[in-house]
C-alpha cells in the first residue's frame, strides 16, 4: 500500500554526546516524516536498531529531553524544541508503582496529568479494555506477566495522550505469544492517530522489521580494525519504498527474508 510524505514530525540533527570522556553519539541525524495513506489512519513507528552498548539509550533519553546533547538539536513538529514531559518514555524496566494496582497506576498517571477525575476513570477503562487489562484491574504489577506489565507501562504513558512515545527495548525478555502481542499493540498505538509516532530501540532485528515503516541502524565506525568510539545512524531502511510495511504476515515474504538476512550480516559490524 503506498503513502505520501506529510510534514517533518520529528527532526535531529548532529546529536552528539560524551560522557566521563568516552565519545557516544557522533553526530546522529535522521527525520521522522508523516506517513499519510488514502483513507487510513496511519502514526508512524521508527525502529532505532543496534547493539547492546551502543548508545540507544542515551539517544533516547536525548530524544525525551531527559538529558541534553553536548552538540546538535530536536526538534518536533513545525521545527519546536521538544520539551521535559511533553514526550512519553516506556523505560526498560516498567517504572510501575509497585503498591498500586493496574487500574491505581493508570489513574494516578492521569491525576499527575492534570486530568480531571470523571475524565481519568473513563480514560482508564478504555485503556485497559484496549490493552486486554480489564480482567487484571485489581492486580498488581508483581501478579502480572512480562507482557501484561509492559502493556500496561504503555498504557500508563498515554493516559495523557501524546503524539511522541518512545520505547527502550520492549520486546526484550518476552515469550513469543507475549511478544507478538505487544508488537501488535505498538502498531495499534501507533495509528490511533496520524500524528502519533513511537520511537523503538531495539536490538531484536526481525520484531523492529515487522513493526516498522522506518528502521534506522545506530553503529560506529571502524579504524585499522579498532573501534570509533560514538554513535552515528550508519543504514536506514525505509520499509513503505520497500512494499514491506503494512502487510500481515510480511515476515514470511522472500523480499523480507533477504531484507533480514542483509541487516543481520551488517549488524555483525555494528
Amino acid at each position: 500500500m503506498t503513502s505520501i510524505a506529510g510534514e517533518v514530525l520529528l527532526d535531529v540533527s548532529k546529536v552528539s554526546q560524551t560522557l566521563g570522556g568516552t565519545k557516544i553519539l557522533a553526530g546522529v541525524s535522521f527525520q521522522i516524516i508523516d506517513r499519510v495513506r488514502a483513507d487510513v489512519v496511519t502514526g508512524q513507528v521508527v525502529a532505532l536498531l543496534g547493539p547492546s552498548g551502543v548508545g540507544k539509550t542515551r539517544l533516547l533519553r536525548i530524544l525525551a529531553g531527559l538529558d541534553a546533547p553536548d552538540a546538535g538539536t530536536v526538534r518536533g513538529k513545525d521545527g519546536v524544541e521538544l520539551l521535559q514531559g511533553s514526550v512519553g518514555f516506556v523505560f526498560q524496566d516498567y517504572p510501575l508503582l509497585r503498591h498500586r494496582t493496574v487500574r491505581s497506576n493508570l489513574e494516578l498517571a492521569g491525576r499527575i496529568a492534570g486530568m480531571a477525575p470523571a475524565d481519568t476513570v473513563k480514560r482508564a477503562d478504555r485503556l485497559m479494555e484496549t490493552f486486554q487489562l480489564a480482567e487484571r484491574a485489581d492486580f498488581y504489577p508483581a501478579q502480572l506477566s512480562g507482557g501484561q506489565r509492559q502493556r500496561d507501562a504503555i498504557a500508563q504513558q498515554i493516559m495523557q495522550p501524546r503524539q511522541l512515545l518512545l520505547m527502550d527495548e520492549p520486546f526484550s525478555g518476552l515469550d513469543p505469544a507475549a511478544l507478538a502481542k505487544v508488537a501488535s499493540l505498538v502498531v495499534e498505538v501507533a495509528n490511533l492517530d496520524d500524528l502519533n509516532t513511537i520511537v523503538v530501540v531495539t536490538h531484536d532485528i526481525r520484531t523492529a522489521m515487522v513493526v516498522s515503516d522506518t528502521v534506522h541502524m545506530l553503529g560506529r565506525d571502524r579504524s585499522g580494525g579498532k573501534i570509533v568510539p560514538g554513535a552515528r545512524v550508519k543504514e536506514s531502511y525505509d520499509m513503505v519504498e520497500r512494499g514491506l510495511a503494512w502487510r500481515r504476515g510480511v515476515e514470511q515474504s522472500q523480499d523480507f527474508l533477504e531484507l533480514e538476512r542483509e541487516i543481520s550480516a551488517k549488524f555483525q559490524e555494528l
